[in-house]
């Protein structure tokens, strides 16, 4: 069975040197924390799926989309079978600062945290890819 590439995108909002991370809910990265975002409905641009599934999830509406990264990501069975495939769009945004985020949606929890305590998280190598490298200000 082949398993077609579904488009999803998540958005990356950097207050200083902390960087807004939710707590999946729901496969493919349930217990994980990871940037706002998820799959795009039929018609949207990557940019506009971004600003959607992070307004939905933490109720912030971010503005500003500048792709940084794209992952090919593919999950498989025990049997090497790949039960998911997304393309993944990865976007940096903005917010006003005074705004307060609030888990919702499939976010179970949502929280600030640093690429030092991102390490210590269940969090897809991606989250973290992302995170250093703008945090190092190499993008």
């Amino acid at each position: 069975m082949t398993c077609t590439p579904k488009a999803a995108s998540s958005a990356i909002l950097q207050r200083g040197d902390r960087f807004l991370l939710v707590l999946r809910r729901n496969p493919p990265s349930a217990d994980m924390y990871a940037f706002p975002g998820g799959r795009a409905e039929p018609g949207e641009t990557p940019a506009e799926t971004a600003l959607r599934e992070f307004e939905e999830e933490t109720g912030i509406k971010a503005r500003g989309p500048r792709l940084v990264a794209t992952y090919d990501l593919k999950t498989h069975s025990a049997d090497g079978t790949v039960v998911s495939h997304f393309f993944l769009s990865v976007f940096q945004v903005e917010a006003d600062d005074e705004t307060v985020a609030i888990a919702a949606d499939d976010a179970a929890d949502l929280g600030w945290f640093s690429v030092e305590e991102i390490r210590r998280l269940p969090a897809p190598q991606s989250v973290l890819e992302c995170a250093e490298r703008l945090a190092s200000g190499s993008e």
